[in-house]
């Protein structure tokens, strides 16, 4: 590596609330394939397999080409997430990018913005994990398997991260496996017997491209992603240079871009029923996928599809619970929050308050919403709120960090600038899109943040920040 290289991998300055001397540190344990694996279980290999239905009905057939839009537009993020990671590589991810581009403050409420996320979406995937696992075996209740998903997870976080990241690894394969043989299958059934839909459909629709279609259901999509970002928040346990986690970064996202893609493509050429047929029968959209792997290609195939997506779901929870730990330390260690949140231990390396705190909040949301008839639905509507704001914190960061603080070097204007901006214009139209209980849970949660940020205020807490 020569000297520039060396000094491009190191902070220009360091950013307030950043961890001094005698402070908790995390080990550096995990390797670039690794990271990988973390951001690839977090979003799963198949999970374009969950929304295929709604995003054919929506696109007019064009699901493919909604994924690689939606990688493109997602990879504003990942690039701004690149561009701060190398800067600033802490644990407390989007914290710890607003704490340094933008000001204390504002990283604050970007470590509580992203921390709904990252409550909610393991929330989520361990409450689909005991859904799947009660309809195998029904004598054991929804709200059972979900609790058993979170303690069997939990501690593996708690034995360490290399344990853990052994076990995603293990789990990454097991889906990848799977749905390369429905690919396979797919092909095999497109050798045999040909195409129902029009080759080029996938890409320009079924009946015309309707440009208007296509990026409502990108909006959907992007949703797939979410998690991606977990990655960021292993930036002090990663082994080699801070470089690594941006690499790992876009990586991931073109590796489940591509991924996505290829499973819908291959679905929408044998797919027997028309998006016309999903539009005007939406309770067929969710197993749409699950439907034709079993009429076309195989039956045993489709519930090991849905068995690899239930255990995967629990393992995502996993990384995410991992992922809320890493920021609620990076938080606590810089006085944001309670110091206790801070601790690491001693024997595994792990920020075990925040992994227990994270895992208690996940089982109290996750075994409610099993509980209630409408658990589900709600849980799934408000999701995505707090990552997009914590999205939109990000971008700014850039611009602060690189643009007007100019800790980051020569100024460049379509990196520092145009860059951000234009993911920033994405997220909001994503944003403005989202179901209107999700916004209200966003706007409660956003105001709590502030009421926090008012009383630290009041008592003086940024005062040695200013």
């Amino acid at each position: 590596m020569t000297e520039q290289d060396s000094l491009a991998e190191r902070p220009a300055a360091a950013p307030e609330d950043a961890p001094s001397g005698g402070t908790p540190t995390l080990r550096r344990r995990i390797n670039f394939f690794e990271l990988v694996v973390y951001g690839l279980v977090f979003i799963g290999p198949a999970a374009a397999v969950s929304i295929f239905g709604p995003l054919d009905a929506q696109s007019h057939g064009a699901v493919p080409l909604v994924y690689l839009v939606a990688t493109v537009a997602m990879a504003f993020t990942a690039y701004s997430y690149a561009l701060m990671s190398r800067r600033v590589p802490r644990a407390g991810s989007v914290f710890a990018y607003a704490s340094a581009g933008i000001g204390p403050r504002t990283g604050f409420m970007g470590g509580w913005m992203v921390m709904l996320d990252y409550l909610l979406i393991p929330s989520v995937a361990y409450l689909f994990t005991g859904i799947a696992m009660h309809s195998f075996l029904p004598a054991v209740p929804t709200w059972g398997w979900t609790a058993m998903a979170v303690v069997l997870t939990t501690g593996l976080n708690l034995a360490g991260v290399r344990i853990a990241a052994r076990v995603a690894t293990l789990v990454v394969a097991a889906e990848c496996i799977v749905l390369a043989m429905v690919l396979a299958g797919g092909v095999r059934v497109i050798a045999e017997h040909g195409t129902v839909r029009d080759p080029l459909s996938p890409l320009t629709g079924v009946g015309g491209l309707s440009l208007t279609a296509v990026l409502g259901a990108v909006s959907v999509a992007m949703l797939s992603y979410l998690g991606f970002d977990a990655i960021a928040t292993f930036a002090e346990e990663t082994i080699g240079a801070s470089r690594m986690v941006a690499r790992a970064l876009v990586i991931c996202l073109v590796t489940a871009g591509l991924l996505f893609a290829a499973q819908t493509y291959v679905a929408a050429l044998i797919t027997t029923e028309t998006p016309q047929f999903l539009a005007a029968n939406p309770d067929l959209q969710g197993d749409a996928y699950y439907r034709l792997v079993d009429d076309r290609i195989a039956g045993w195939l489709s519930t090991a599809l849905a068995v690899s997506k239930a255990a995967g779901a629990a393992f995502s929870a996993m990384v995410g619970q991992a992922a809320a730990s890493r920021i609620l330390m990076d938080m606590g260690r810089a006085k944001r929050l309670p110091a206790f949140l801070a601790k690491v231990d001693g024997h595994t390396g792990v920020p075990a308050v925040g992994v227990l705190i994270a895992a208690a909040f996940n089982v109290v949301i996750a075994v409610w919403a099993a509980s209630a008839d409408d658990g589900l639905d709600i849980l799934v509507s408000v999701v995505s709120v707090g990552a997009l704001c914590a999205f939109l914190l990000l971008h700014g960061s850039v611009i602060g960090y690189y643009w007007v603080r100019r800790l980051g070097g020569p100024r460049r204007v379509v990196s520092h600038l145009v860059a951000p901006v234009l993911g920033s214009a994405i997220l909001l139209v994503v944003l403005v899109e989202a179901n209107g209980v999700a916004q209200v849970v966003g706007a409660v949660w956003l105001v709590a943040g502030l009421a926090v940020v008012a009383v630290q205020h009041r008592r003086g807490g940024y005062a040695s920040a200013e």
